[in-house]
């Protein structure tokens, strides 16, 4: 896959302590896609107050008896708020490995799923290895992400899958700094001009 390097599509994006909007403070934000027209990203580490397993029981893919059946993994995952946009829409980020009708490569080895059957086979133990389950996700419009950038509200990274899927979401923001190499005691909150 050919990445654009003037985009930061397959990237993270983390908060820096000035972020002005409190939806995003202390976020970490996979992009998913980001062109001229704007960007789309899934917030990581904000875990609601419901686990993957409940939602799986909402939506009716399985009942409470077949709950401590699920994949390990999954019957601990919280499911994220993946941002402000259409929160009621489900997103699955995941490694590569899997594909189904809806997924959409990401980056190399990252794709997206936004049809239920993912959660489907997730259920089954035949879903990716990796995943992260949203609702919502960020967006932004042309030019949007680019000044913000520029006005110092985000720090950019590259993502690793132990980045994306390993730890938990609580612990993501400090994970994503150390992992640049940054100590967050030392981060400022204004961008210096000279």
């Amino acid at each position: 896959m050919v990445h654009d390097n003037s985009f930061f599509s397959g990237q993270l994006l983390i908060a820096m302590p000035g972020m002005e909007d409190n939806r995003f403070h202390r976020a970490v934000v996979y992009i998913c896609s980001h062109s001229q027209d704007g960007a789309m990203g899934i917030v990581l580490n904000q875990p609601q107050n419901i686990g993957v397993p409940d939602l799986l029981q909402q939506l009716g893919i399985v009942d409470k008896a077949q709950i401590p059946y699920l994949p390990p993994r999954l019957r601990m995952q919280a499911v994220r708020n993946g941002g402000p946009v259409e929160q009621a829409r489900g997103f699955v980020l995941h490694s590569d490995e899997y594909s189904c009708s809806g997924t959409v490569a990401v980056a190399d080895d990252i794709a997206l799923t936004s049809t239920v059957e993912v959660l489907h086979d997730l259920s089954r133990g035949k879903g990716p290895a990796h995943s992260v389950v949203a609702l919502g996700y960020a967006g932004w419009g042309a030019g949007q992400l680019e000044a913000e950038i520029a006005a110092n509200s985000w720090l950019t990274a590259f993502a690793t899958p132990e980045l994306l899927f390993d730890g938990t979401a609580d612990s993501q923001y400090e994970r994503c700094l150390a992992g640049i190499g940054v100590d967050l005691l030392r981060l400022v909150r204004h961008a210096g001009h000279a």
